[in-house]
């Protein structure tokens, strides 16, 4: 960002978007809902009426159903305009590129709007990937070239990445920012990084999924439930990428990881690879890591277990959350000990806190046969996860879930994973959250605002960590780095002197 010379206030009254697919329809849509006047314009014929007529459809049915006022309506329609030339953007105060998400095309055109727009008018990219340093390399005036990354669908998803290139003038920034809040959007500031702050940010939701699924920790429905019941998300890992696509998603996680010079915490898999080669995209194909008819998914059937005689007494043991276990299956009416050797050879239950049960039970010296671990930190109110080490017995394997049903609880036992399911992926989560905030890309307060809202989680990466704890984050990284050695799971320094110190993620500036 340039610096020096006092901010200009940059008044945005016309808008014009070049592009009119689903990107550049819904910005149009969103400006002509602040009151600008919006010049809509793609270089294919006839398809930016065409995008006018279906926001047109969609709003006067809104009206029709009285979920919007008809004059509204009719008002915000008139102030999108149509046009065929690019030369038509003279007046522009603001033009906005959602093309192709290439490249050279993109600095082609940034070049012609140059030669075309007012001098004191925005160039902004709605690129979700490429460098906007990058697109703006080789213009006249790189200065008054930004980000102006929405999500789809526009109208809905309130949130939008303003995102500085290395030349950016900060009131071209101030400005975009600015107009934002007049169409009701929440604008966060970002650092011209991979990813910008939401598709940064969102890298281990799906790449610790495919991680585990690699691992053969569980199936692709189990991780998918595990992460919806135990930790809220909206949707699971796989149904995500089933639904955005893998032609989409797999790219953009090779794109970061390789702008990121390999950095291991955001290593792609080869699962998606190989999956996208043979056209398994999801909904868009019919198939997926699910399979659809008519759009809809078709649910895999669940095996039935056997009804399981579930011991008189079980053991807790080491668990960082024996008071609620313990309140939970006392309340069902079940005989709870802390001794292994008074359960017999009844059920061992191990609370997991970034170990995994194997080494939980070689720590503990817990009977293996009889011992199964389970998520101490998420999911004991709503669905818990079990975990078993290669030495569960199949008869301890029914055991404990059938414990978990007479307690009210559904379970889900998935094979040993250090973390289990929901610690590895929440604690990549805050971590990569804190990555961000360390160097310096968006504020802590800008990321989990762009995170809650772009990406639909149930808490920005660093409200996480301060909910499950700052040095629990950490303890659960570095026994999962410990046990592994993948250095995917080296803590944020930032993080670990945060920890260490007693402090706040939330509330960093």
């Amino acid at each position: 960002m340039t610096t020096g010379a006092p901010s200009r206030e940059i008044r945005i009254d016309t808008a014009g978007v070049v592009g009119a697919g689903v990107m550049g329809a819904g910005i149009a849509e969103v400006f002509a809902s602040a009151g600008l006047t919006v010049l809509l314009m793609d270089g294919e014929p006839g398809k930016a009426r065409a995008a006018l007529e279906q926001i047109a459809t969609r709003r006067r049915a809104r009206a029709a159903a009285g979920k919007a006022d008809p004059g509204a309506v009719e008002s915000l329609l008139s102030r999108i305009r149509p046009i065929k030339r690019l030369e038509e953007l003279a007046g522009a105060d603001l033009v906005v590129e959602a093309i192709v998400e290439r490249l050279e095309p993109k600095r082609e055109l940034v070049r012609a709007l140059e030669a075309i727009v007012g001098a004191q008018a925005i160039i902004a990219t709605n690129t979700s990937s490429l460098s906007v340093t990058a697109i703006a390399a080789g213009s006249a005036r790189p200065e008054r070239i930004a980000g102006y990354h929405f999500f789809n669908p526009v109208p809905a998803m309130k949130v939008v990445e303003v995102i500085s290139g290395a030349h950016t003038a900060a009131e071209v920034e101030d400005a975009l920012v600015a107009l934002a809040g007049r169409f009701g959007h929440r604008a966060v500031r970002a650092a011209d990084t991979p990813g910008f702050i939401v598709n940064h940010a969102g890298r281990a939701f799906g790449t610790e999924a495919l991680a585990m699924l690699g691992e053969g920790v569980a199936s692709i429905a189990e991780i998918d439930t595990v992460l919806r019941e135990a930790a809220g998300f909206r949707m699971g890992p796989f149904e995500l990428l089933d639904l955005t696509g893998l032609d989409v998603s797999h790219p953009v996680m090779e794109s970061i990881y390789g702008q990121f010079y390999h950095d291991p915490r955001y290593r792609p898999s080869v699962i998606t690879a190989q999956r996208m080669t043979a056209g398994l995209l999801g909904r868009k194909t019919g198939k997926g890591f699910y399979a659809y008819e008519d759009k809809r998914r078709i649910e895999p059937e669940i095996p039935e277990h056997p009804a399981t005689v579930v011991p008189d007494t079980v053991a807790i043991v080491a668990d960082t959350a024996t008071g609620e276990m313990r309140s939970l299956l006392e309340a069902a009416g079940q005989r709870v000990c802390v001794d292994p050797v008074e359960a017999g050879n009844g059920l061992v239950l191990v609370g997991l806190e970034g170990e995994d049960t194997a080494g939980a039970v070689a720590r503990l010296g817990l009977p293996a046969a009889t011992t199964v671990g389970f998520d101490a930190c998420f999911g004991l109110d709503r669905h818990v996860t079990l975990v078993a080490s290669p030495a569960t017995s199949p008869q301890t394997r029914a055991a404990a879930p059938a414990l978990m049903a007479g307690a009210g609880r559904c379970a889900t036992l998935v094979e040993d994973s250090c973390g289990a399911v929901c610690q590895r992926v929440v604690a990549m989560i805050v971590n990569i959250g804190c990555l961000i905030v360390e160097q310096k890309i968006a504020s802590a307060s800008d990321v989990d605002a762009a995170v809650r809202l772009g990406l639909g989680y149930p808490h920005g990466p660093l409200e996480w960590g301060d909910r499950l704890g700052p040095a629990r984050i950490l303890r659960i990284l570095d026994t999962i780095h410990a046990r592994t050695r993948d250095p995917r799971y080296r803590a944020s320094l930032w993080l670990r002197r945060r920890a260490e110190l007693g402090l706040a993620l939330a509330d960093a500036r």
